[in-house]
């Protein structure tokens, strides 16, 4: 691997994982292997004295907003939820545009140098509690709230195919362990992008879904 980078003359490598952060997570399968799989590359780019930034993007949001997570939906929900654990933790939702536009300034930024670049701006932390209640607000409805135990929730990816059971247990690390926000970003491995750029006008989750009312 090192050796093809050299050839390569690579000044700062990006790989293309995104999403979670890998070293932290406590996901069961089949994403466990999958983010195993993202920090091996990790390690080993280290291992080689490779430049890194790795984007820790969380979720994307074109990807849950429109339909508030909701399987088989192509709307949000008007009058039911299906909400994952007791829809307390804390996740991140960030649009696409808004996840290129921040990797793209930490390219050459030195304080992003060897670093995990998280991606936690304030407007965009919600459990899912919280965007339910805030997607109620706007449509002015309240929704029936139907609440998966982690218990079923496990059942449910061991029995389902793929790619559902990767969807599932990706949700399973994010909404019920909360493994976007259960920890805090320390200056020995981590830089948060909001903070790094101040003047980037990212798009808040309250904005995002101004769209579908």
């Amino acid at each position: 691997m090192g050796c093809i980078f050299e050839r390569l003359n690579l000044q700062r490598f990006f790989p293309s994982e995104f999403g979670n952060d890998v070293d932290r997570v406590h996901a069961v399968e089949p994403a466990k292997t999958a983010f195993a799989t993202k920090a091996q590359i990790r390690r080993a780019t280290e291992a080689a004295g490779i430049p890194y930034t790795y984007v820790s993007s969380n979720f994307f949001a074109g990807f849950f907003l429109p339909t508030l997570s909701q399987p088989g939906a192509t709307a949000p929900p008007r009058d039911k939820v299906i909400i994952l654990g007791d829809g307390n933790p804390k996740a991140v939702f960030n649009k696409e545009e808004d996840i290129g536009t921040y990797t793209i300034r930490a390219v050459d930024d030195p304080r992003t140098l060897n670093k995990i670049l998280y991606l936690r701006p304030a407007g965009n932390i919600y459990s899912f509690n919280d965007i339910v209640s805030l997607w109620e607000k706007k449509i002015g409805k309240t929704l029936e709230r139907i609440y998966v135990p982690e218990e079923k929730l496990l059942k449910d990816i061991q029995e389902s195919p793929i790619p559902i059971n990767v969807v599932l247990s990706i949700s399973h690390s994010v909404f019920v362990k909360g493994d976007h926000t259960n920890f805090e970003i320390e200056p020995s491995f981590g830089v948060e992008a909001s903070e790094l750029y101040p003047d980037v006008k990212y798009t808040s989750v309250d904005e995002y879904l101004n769209q579908f009312v």
